[in-house]
């Protein structure tokens, strides 16, 4: 199972008097993670690099910024996808400390800034959500209710006109037994309505 972080994790290592500032972080999209690493490049205005990897549903990359191609951005990105990790960003900003380090040596640097902070990081499974939506008369409304407070469901909206709607979501391993209780206890007076997107 996939797993994301809890809140950011930091590490600062220090190579041959060039200072690398490694950061991990959950991380919804790559438009969310190229704010951050803009972000980042605007605090450090004095840094040489600001290298990044993404692993975030599919959209993944990764940034080397500078450093010779394949010494900073792939390495990190492979540690992220070592650790089964998603939703998750690294980035590493690099003050130089005028002693080159060569190809093997910038990717131990990238790496090693990655996995400590990685260390220090609370990583959480990833649980897939689904989204579901009913209507129900007046009279099933606490029933319902009760229901979806047992299941952990998330209520994200009611509505009430001629009947109340629900919208809610909840772990996707709990959905199909969810919706067998509901449509039992119901005894046919729930109307699923079909999910959006």
């Amino acid at each position: 199972m996939s797993q994301t972080l809890a809140a950011p994790a930091h590490s600062e290592i220090l190579i041959k008097k060039s200072r690398f500032i490694g950061c991990v972080e959950p991380m919804a999209d790559r438009a969310a993670a190229q704010r951050r690493v803009a972000a980042l490049r605007a605090a450090h205005p004095g840094a040489a690099h600001v290298c990044w990897a993404l692993l975030a549903g599919g959209q993944s990359a990764a940034v080397d910024d500078g450093e010779p191609g394949g010494t900073a951005g792939r390495p990190m990105l492979d540690v992220l996808r070592h650790q089964d990790l998603d939703g998750v960003l690294a980035t590493v900003v690099r003050y130089y400390g005028g002693v080159k380090l060569g190809a093997g040596g910038l990717v131990r640097a990238y790496t090693d800034a990655v996995a400590q902070a990685l260390l220090g990081a609370t990583k959480v499974a990833i649980v897939r959500q689904r989204t579901l939506a009913c209507a129900v008369p007046y009279a099933l409304e606490g029933l319902l209710r009760r229901e979806l407070e047992l299941a952990g469901a998330e209520v994200a909206d009611v509505t009430h006109a001629d009947e109340v709607v629900f919208r809610f979501k909840l772990p996707e391993s709990a959905a199909d037994g969810l919706v067998a209780r509901l449509g039992e206890a119901a005894h046919g007076r729930l109307r699923w309505i079909a999910e959006e997107g």
